[in-house]
């Protein structure tokens, strides 16, 4: 009995090592199958890489862009600019640019800067509330002001309720306003901030009452057409089948698609204090309001991922290292979808690394390629120089 006993033993659980070690191999081959894929994709990455602009392009730089098209992205472009000057391009993989993608929340810089024209304007404050403007909104909800807003601090919720994403893209942003205004607030107005919630859309909403142009009219309009923005649009993702032309509710803290040289001339246009090829599109002040930080010593009560710790926002980018007035000296606009737009202004360096795959899986890739090209950037350029 006692034989027998130990020989079922010994079978049964001899079978479940078998199954363990070859379970074990098995796992270790496609480990080995994986990073042999990302070698070759990198090495393919390597051949296929298209470089232009007067600079080299910083060895770290490229390993990094090489890296990520070797995890599966199918391509990366990084440009980096001073003073309006291309220094370097460099398209990786399978991207050019004609290449047009949904940069997700990369759209709110452009969000705020728009409604910055209507402030420069005078037909709105950063600070009034919108229950001057907007009536539906009551009681705490009519004191929000649109600093509030474009800082995410009005207590209208995060992107975990996704609730302007679920709206109908054929609605107005007055409708959408609306239907923000009968929910309850989460937090008191100034308070606490939530990254994602519909406040863009109630932003969009006192531009149009104010203006009286919608929302793509008034773009194309104060930025595009000023730019030469000819490949940028707004839809509301997901746009359920609706063209942008349809689209009169655009998702304003995640609706726009362009492409990297498109993004590049909004960049310029900041960098160089809201002037572009000559033309005042921002006044300085309001560029100065855009990058001044808003939520320090405010609740950060939810964060999206790929957002490092310490970042602080400003109104409708993330002010990642700001001076001791609060003046934000390395501002960016990441998206989900990984496109990451940037302005470092202790350099005068400023750029975007487009793509399209999951932010947090390329973020480190990111971060590494513009610390490298930060580090390598040298002194600006002096002023009338070449």
């Amino acid at each position: 009995m006692d034989t027998g006993w130990r020989s079922v033993v010994v079978r049964r659980y001899g079978y479940l090592v078998v199954l363990l070690v070859a379970a074990a191999l098995l796992s270790g081959c496609l480990r080995l199958v994986r990073h042999q894929l990302q070698a070759a994709r990198a090495k393919e990455a390597s051949r296929t890489a298209v470089v232009s602009g007067g600079e080299a392009v910083p060895a770290a730089v490229r390993a990094e862009l090489e890296r990520i098209v070797g995890m599966g992205v199918p391509g990366v472009t990084a440009i980096v600019m001073r003073d309006g000057r291309q220094m370097y391009r460099i398209d990786v993989g399978d991207i050019g640019p004609a290449t047009r993608y949904p940069v997700a929340s990369a759209s709110k810089w452009l969000t705020a800067a728009l409604v910055m024209t209507v402030v420069d304007e005078g037909k709105l404050t950063l600070d009034g509330p919108i229950g001057n403007i907007l009536p539906e909104f009551r009681g705490p909800a009519g004191q929000i002001t649109v600093r509030e807003l474009l800082a995410q601090t009005a207590g209208t919720g995060s992107l975990q309720s996704r609730f302007d994403i679920r709206q109908d893209p054929r609605m107005t942003l007055a409708q959408s306003a609306a239907e923000i205004a009968a929910r309850p607030l989460e937090d008191p107005p100034g308070q606490v901030f939530r990254y994602g919630g519909p406040g863009f859309q109630v932003a969009g909403a006192l531009v149009e009452a104010v203006t009286g142009k919608r929302w793509a009219e008034l773009f194309a309009e104060r930025l595009a057409r000023p730019l030469g923005m000819t490949q940028t649009s707004w839809e509301h993702l997901p746009n359920h089948g609706v063209t942008p032309a349809e689209t009169l509710n655009p998702l304003l803290q995640g609706g726009a698609v362009t492409t990297a040289d498109d993004y590049l001339r909004f960049l310029t246009m900041l960098a160089q204090g809201g002037s572009f090829a000559g033309r005042r599109i921002l006044s300085p002040a309001a560029v100065d309001a855009l990058e001044t930080v808003q939520t320090l010593g405010k609740p950060l009560a939810y964060l999206p991922r790929g957002v490092r710790p310490g970042m602080q926002y400003a109104l409708g980018n993330w002010c990642e290292q700001w001076d001791p007035a609060g003046r934000c000296t390395l501002v960016s606009s990441p998206g989900a979808f990984g496109t990451y737009p940037w302005i470092d202004r202790q350099s005068g360096l400023y750029g975007i690394f487009f793509l399209r795959d999951r932010l947090p899986r390329v973020v480190d890739a990111l971060l590494n390629a513009r610390a490298a090209i930060i580090a390598n950037g040298g002194a600006p350029a002096p002023a009338g120089g070449d």
